[in-house]
């Protein structure tokens, strides 16, 4: 099952970017006193008492503009419902109760789905009273914090935990998931029908929580495979001006609760910077990644214009250059089946182990032919040891005697060479240098 997904609405200003900041103990939200200030999607782990959760952080889509905010932030609402299982519901404590946290708190009330009104800024006790404004909103689970200290957040998580499903008591789903994911209009949804469609395949909709509604189950050649197609809204009316809202939120969460996510590129416009954000975006979550070129049917082509767009790709990626590209047409299904093998390949690739004799017998001697550089102080920093861990995902472990002093161009260097020797195509791998 996959992880459950919590997302933090409210008003501009309340505070969401440092509660978002707290709960995953992480300074990546830009936090500052003006209104609207996040620009980048914020997405994130909460690990409470061993309970995970992922959240998300709606400040950055709120317009600059006064007359389209209230209209963004009400649709950030029906989004979250839509997609989250729980939802934060941030308020400002000392500006008190607002027309626009009423209308939040009304759809909030309507659905089915646990909600939290935080009212935040109230840093002490007697800050605390200034919660009693906003029970007239009606709404059960209301908590006085302050986001920037830290008060009554323990409780906060300990009540989100208890709405939540825990993952240790279901069985985990042993089948294959791959999300489909990239810029919109790219051919996602016809790269998923197109595979969906074929006639050794039997299709069904897996039943469950409204996310999983857009998942398909695909039996190829007896094993069941699970498409993720994060392209697929349901276009309801309130949602509509907040496509590229839904769409971030469905491609954060496909991404996070995939195995292998297809990187969809328009063969037309190339590899873009939105496309290079989904990429590092399921880099950072270690999953395998394939880079589909879609609509290579349209392309005007040469003996070498694969080699050439290939090549030009690879060039943007820079460091991650272990990807495999694939070019094919979503509406001829040209070379679309080789979707499936390739990513059953690139699975087999995240969980393999490499015996811990053979990666010394190998690694070693080429370390110590090319050591680190040498410290500050002139020292000789050496390789003693190396071994691998982790069963999602490849982490190596290096025991050396100065690890502080190694520097990041050595880390790409020794992962470059464990490629190199063991393959990891298409996998990204975490690089980590202990003191022996």
């Amino acid at each position: 099952m996959a992880v459950p997904l919590v997302v933090i609405v409210g008003r501009p200003n309340v505070g969401k970017s440092t509660l978002f900041n707290r709960l995953t103990q992480s300074k990546s939200a830009i936090v500052d006193d003006s209104s609207g200030v996040t620009r980048d999607r914020l997405y994130g782990e909460v690990d409470w008492n061993g309970r995970i959760f992922k959240l998300i952080d709606t400040g950055g889509y709120v317009p600059e503009t006064e007359d389209l905010f209230e209209k963004a932030i009400r649709d950030q609402v029906y989004i979250a419902i839509q997609e989250a299982d729980a939802v934060l519901f941030v308020t400002d404590g000392r500006v008190g109760l607002t027309p626009v946290d009423k209308e939040i708190a009304k759809i909030l009330r309507t659905a089915n789905k646990p909600s939290f009104v935080l009212v935040n800024k109230a840093d002490n006790e007697t800050l605390g009273l200034l919660k009693n404004d906003f029970y007239s909103l009606g709404m059960k689970k209301l908590f006085d914090i302050s986001a920037l200290s830290g008060r009554n957040i323990g409780d906060v998580l300990d009540e989100i935990i208890s709405v939540l499903p825990n993952l240790s008591e279901i069985e985990e789903d042993a089948r294959l998931r791959l999300a489909i994911v990239g810029r919109p209009n790219v051919g996602k949804s016809s790269l998923v029908n197109s595979l969906s469609g074929i006639d050794r395949s039997i299709v069904t909709n897996i039943a469950g929580t409204t996310r999983d509604s857009l998942n398909t189950v695909v039996k190829y050649y007896g094993e069941e495979i699970v498409l993720v197609d994060t392209a697929g809204m349901r276009r309801k009316t309130k949602i509509n001006e907040s496509i590229e809202f839904y769409s971030n939120v469905r491609t954060l969460r496909a991404i996070s609760d995939c195995d292998v996510a297809i990187v969809m590129l328009d063969a037309e416009q190339g590899l873009e910077k939105q496309d290079q954000r989904i990429i590092q975006e399921a880099v950072q979550r270690r999953k395998g990644i394939i880079l589909a070129v879609n609509k290579w049917d349209l392309i005007e082509k040469d003996n070498n214009t694969t080699k050439e767009f290939e090549t030009e790709i690879r060039d943007k990626l820079g460091s991650i250059n272990y990807l495999p590209i694939t070019f094919i047409s979503a509406l001829t299904k040209q070379r679309i089946f080789k979707l499936f093998e390739l990513s059953k390949k690139i699975q087999a690739e995240r969980t393999k182990n490499i015996p811990t004799k053979l990666l010394n017998d190998t690694l070693l001697p080429e370390f110590a032919q090319t050591p680190p550089p040498a410290t500050g102080t002139g020292r000789e920093v050496k390789i003693k040891f190396i071994n691998q861990v982790g069963d999602k995902y490849p982490i190596f472990l290096l025991f050396s005697n100065y690890p502080k002093s190694i520097p990041d161009n050595y880390r790409r260097f020794v992962e470059s060479t464990i490629r190199k020797h063991f393959g990891f195509y298409g996998v990204p791998m975490t690089v980590t240098f202990k003191e022996k």
